[in-house]
């Protein structure tokens, strides 16, 4: 306020400033808006960046164009007219600010994804498992557990043992995973495989290797004791 007046440099700022208030306007009592518009960009996360500072936004909104209204306080990201996220306004550098409920939806929607991608998996190995998981459905039991104990029974016994046995289950009425687990441990045919690392070529992952007999194995065995007893 001290400086010089750049209209008369005989006078300082403080000067011409208690000059001219009495003459100056008061300001409004309401307030007016002062924002500003600013497209941004929501990339392959769902995120916007504005003044070195990252907002989220809904899930939705990944990959697509946005308007940034910011005024001192809070940004708003727009779609139009509708405000898709309202956060406070960061003025640091990198931060990132999040909204709970943005977070949680997106959490939601790639466990719906992932339990879509079981679901289509299990379709194709068991097509019997469409009627089973309807009907798990209608009783009001958790699909996202059902199709994930399904799953690794799948890994576990393989693709046609699980069809007959979830196929069983349809016909008797029983849509319960305990139902089908005990099915796949009764029948002999389905062997456990071993843990490990399962071969991505289903011809191969999903092979049934039905045990034979073994009489015959101790019959060379005792046949060829006789003959050791007989020698000199």
């Amino acid at each position: 306020m001290d400086r010089r007046w750049p209209e008369e440099q005989t006078r300082t700022v403080r000067e011409a400033f208690a000059e001219e208030q009495p003459r100056l306007l008061p300001l409004p009592d309401a307030s007016f808006p002062c924002e500003t518009h600013v497209p941004v960009q929501v990339g392959k996360t769902p995120y916007v960046r504005f003044d070195l500072n990252d907002y989220s936004v809904p899930h939705r909104y990944v990959e697509s164009e946005l308007i940034a209204v910011t005024g001192i306080d809070r940004i708003r990201i727009v779609d139009g007219v509708n405000v898709v996220a309202d956060h406070p306004r960061s003025y640091d550098r990198g931060a990132r600010v999040e909204d709970p409920r943005h977070e949680s939806a997106l959490l939601e929607h790639k466990a719906a994804a992932k339990q879509h991608r079981g679901t289509d998996r299990l379709v194709v190995a068991a097509p019997s498992t469409g009627t089973f998981l309807i009907r798990v459905a209608e009783r009001g039991h958790n699909l996202g557990t059902a199709v994930a104990q399904l799953l690794r029974l799948l890994d576990e016994y393989g693709a046609c043992p699980l069809e007959q046995a979830i196929a069983e289950c349809v016909q008797r009425d029983v849509v319960h995973i305990p139902a089908v687990r005990q099915l796949l441990q009764q029948d002999r045919h389905a062997v456990p495989r071993l843990p490990g690392a399962q071969p991505q070529d289903p011809r191969l992952r999903d092979i049934v290797v039905r045990p034979h007999a073994l009489a015959d194995y101790d019959l060379l065995t005792g046949t060829d004791q006789e003959n050791d007893d007989d020698e000199p």
